[in-house]
């Protein structure tokens, strides 16, 4: 059931916002140089890694600074690309991600191989299922970027406070996943989003 819905919200989704996307392209790529995706490599179920779809919000070549963005005050963030963080909309290519049964639409949200590498084996259990574009860590860190942006030092920051927290808010998604759980977290995702 959880599939089906994916496929079908999914769907609905990429054909609904098809006018959005290609408006965003041609913002994206008039506002800075370079492509209107980003890809980058996340690990996925059981450890798999695969290629998560973004649309650009940094300049070329800026994962080399580091993967971590830090708030408003980041260099590397493009003009437009405040906007689509803002709103959450540099995240809707992942609608293909979820259409390719790569991601679900809830799930924990999948991490790059980088910090993946800190989790202990109890912490390892989230990649029993399908990452997500949301779920009760998202909600709860939907201004993460903030977050970093106060630290002296945002990596040590995220490794050491914001990703244990982030991991045991995803595990107990997955202790008590259901389909109404879902549609809360969805609902609730959509709420956060709106009050910026």
């Amino acid at each position: 059931m959880k599939r089906i819905f994916d496929i079908v919200v999914a769907s609905v989704f990429l054909l609904l916002f098809s006018p959005l996307f290609l408006a965003l392209v041609l913002i994206i790529i008039n506002d800075s140089k370079g492509g209107a995706f980003f890809h980058q490599d996340r690990v996925g179920k059981n450890g798999k890694l695969f290629r998560l779809h973004k649309f650009r919000t940094m300049r070329q070549a800026s994962e080399a600074a580091g993967q971590l963005t830090v708030g408003m005050r980041d260099p590397r963030i493009t003009t437009s690309g405040f906007f689509l963080r803002k709103y959450k909309l540099d995240e809707l290519p992942q609608l293909w991600n979820v259409l390719k049964g790569e991601m679900s639409l809830v799930g924990p949200r999948p991490e790059v191989p980088k910090y993946v590498a800190y989790y202990s084996p109890e912490q390892r259990r989230v990649l029993s299922v399908q990452p997500g574009l949301t779920d009760f860590a998202s909600i709860e860190f939907v201004n993460e970027n903030d977050i970093l942006s106060k630290s002296p030092t945002p990596e040590k920051t995220y490794i050491e406070e914001i990703l244990p927290k982030k991991i045991e808010l995803s595990l107990r998604y997955i202790d008590s996943k259901s389909f109404l759980t879902d549609i809360k977290i969805l609902w609730s995702t959509l709420k956060a989003i709106a009050k910026g």
